[in-house]
């Protein structure tokens, strides 16, 4: 039997066949190396564990979710622009065995999920917001890159086209009503509603059938998931942009500025805009000039 009590980012508690899986990575649940580490050892724990038939992910912390990805793990990352990627990087990977698996993934979302928190919640089977404090974004571009966790790929099949560039172009927080009026999250709920809701959906579907469970999410998937193609373009195209120099001056700026701190990450919303007129809008206009 598979045993769980040993990560330290993560912890994992099994009732009912329902694995909860709170994240609890302070200060404000950074999608980090270690992060990342932890999350790539409980999927290949769960994955062969008959025991867990859904997955529930929450927070410890209030106000976070996940924050979004490590600026300082992105710059860090080797130029790979000059070499056409032929599948996708290996976080996506991550998400999609996340999403494929004959279990269901389920968000709980009580804080702020930006950037690479926002595209794990996009990769998870289904999520749902409470109403105070639950907020999305990819605010990627304002640092001068773009989503490179399948967030273009899923946030433009879940929206749409229009909706999707909206969000990753103007950067802002989406809202937990606005969330679930475009389809960027199930439903919304009452703060002390929340929990009970996906606790009651939870231990109903882990009560069915396996086969029936793994046979649903073929047949919704045969509908049109995202698809390995548009994954590995993304992957190019965030390689190419991490890669420029304006990039890594924006990124660097964001730090520079407080980024990943826990004041700054709280006001980021409000932030976003400011950002995004920093060094990556004056170095074009000073090019076109």
């Amino acid at each position: 039997m598979a045993t769980y009590n040993d990560f330290k980012a993560l912890r994992v508690n099994v009732v009912h066949g329902v694995a909860w899986i709170t994240i609890d990575h302070p200060p404000i649940n950074l999608l980090d190396g270690r992060l990342f580490g932890e999350l790539a050892g409980l999927v290949e724990r769960v994955e062969g564990d008959s025991n867990i038939r859904v997955l529930v992910f929450q927070s410890a912390d209030p106000d976070f979710f996940i924050a979004h990805a490590d600026v300082e793990m992105i710059l860090r990352f080797p130029d790979s622009s000059s070499e056409a990627a032929t599948q996708p990087n290996p976080f996506i990977q991550l998400m999609e065995r996340i999403r494929r698996m004959p279990k269901i993934s389920i968000g709980m979302i009580a804080g702020i999920a930006r950037g690479g928190g926002s595209e794990f919640l996009l990769s998870l089977d289904m999520r749902f917001a409470g109403r105070t404090k639950a907020r999305l974004s990819q605010p990627e571009t304002a640092l001068g890159i773009i989503p490179g966790g399948g967030g273009t790929q899923r946030l433009a099949q879940l929206v749409g086209r229009a909706r999707a560039l909206e969000i990753v172009l103007g950067c802002g927080d989406v809202d937990a009503e606005e969330a679930a009026s475009i389809g960027y999250v199930n439903k919304v709920l009452a703060d002390g509603d929340l929990l009970p809701f996906v606790r009651d959906l939870a231990e109903r579907i882990s009560a069915l059938s396996p086969s029936v469970v793994r046979l649903t999410k073929e047949a919704v998937d045969a509908a049109g998931p995202a698809t390995t193609p548009g994954l590995v373009a993304e992957t190019n195209l965030f390689n190419q942009v991490v890669a420029m120099p304006e990039a890594r001056t924006s990124m660097q700026a964001f730090l520079q500025a407080g980024g990943q701190t826990r004041e700054m990450e709280l006001r980021l919303g409000s932030r976003i805009a400011d950002l995004s007129r920093q060094p990556l809008v004056r170095t074009r206009v000073k090019r076109a000039s």
